[in-house]
């Protein structure tokens, strides 16, 4: 067994741009390839894109301060953050109507720009609850999730 593709689809699921909507089909496509049951693989890409909220609040809550003394570092937080900041705008106005459901549709939409870096980073930045924004943002991956293992095997075909 090579596992290479596998590790490959679990490092691409960490990154913030790539998320699970990268990682996914590859770690699909692994499972395919060596006869592993594709519910396993769901749940390991699946709780990996989970975990990785608690590792992006970490490195916000502890970390942030300190690295901003490095101007590189700084420099690539605020191109991420500008680049975010229409996010923010447009999550703000619909947070006041629909609550921690707008967090779960910000996450669960499997697109670029989307996901669980996204719905953390935003959270952090307007200081939503933590416990609800965690369960908020799982509640979108486990979506984003289920959307992307259907769409990778095909059965996005069934609807047309």
């Amino acid at each position: 067994m090579n596992f290479s593709k596998l590790l490959y689809g679990i490092i691409l699921t960490i990154l913030p741009v790539t998320e699970l909507r990268i990682g996914m089909p590859l770690a699909i496509s692994y499972g395919i390839e060596n006869n592993i049951p594709l519910f396993l693989i769901f749940l390991l890409i699946v709780l990996i894109n989970i975990i990785t909220v608690f590792f992006i609040f970490f490195l916000l809550d502890s970390v942030h301060s300190r690295l901003l003394y490095f101007n590189a570092y700084k420099k690539g937080f605020d191109f991420y953050l500008k680049r975010l900041q229409k996010r923010i705008d447009k999550f703000k106005e619909r947070y006041n109507k629909l609550g921690f459901l707008a967090l779960i549709f910000l996450v669960c939409i499997p697109l670029p720009g989307t996901g669980a870096w996204t719905g953390s980073m935003v959270s952090w930045v307007l200081g939503l609850n933590r416990k609800k924004s965690i369960l908020a943002i799982s509640i979108g991956v486990i979506i984003a999730g289920i959307l992307v293992f259907f769409g990778t095997l095909g059965f996005i075909h069934l609807f047309y």
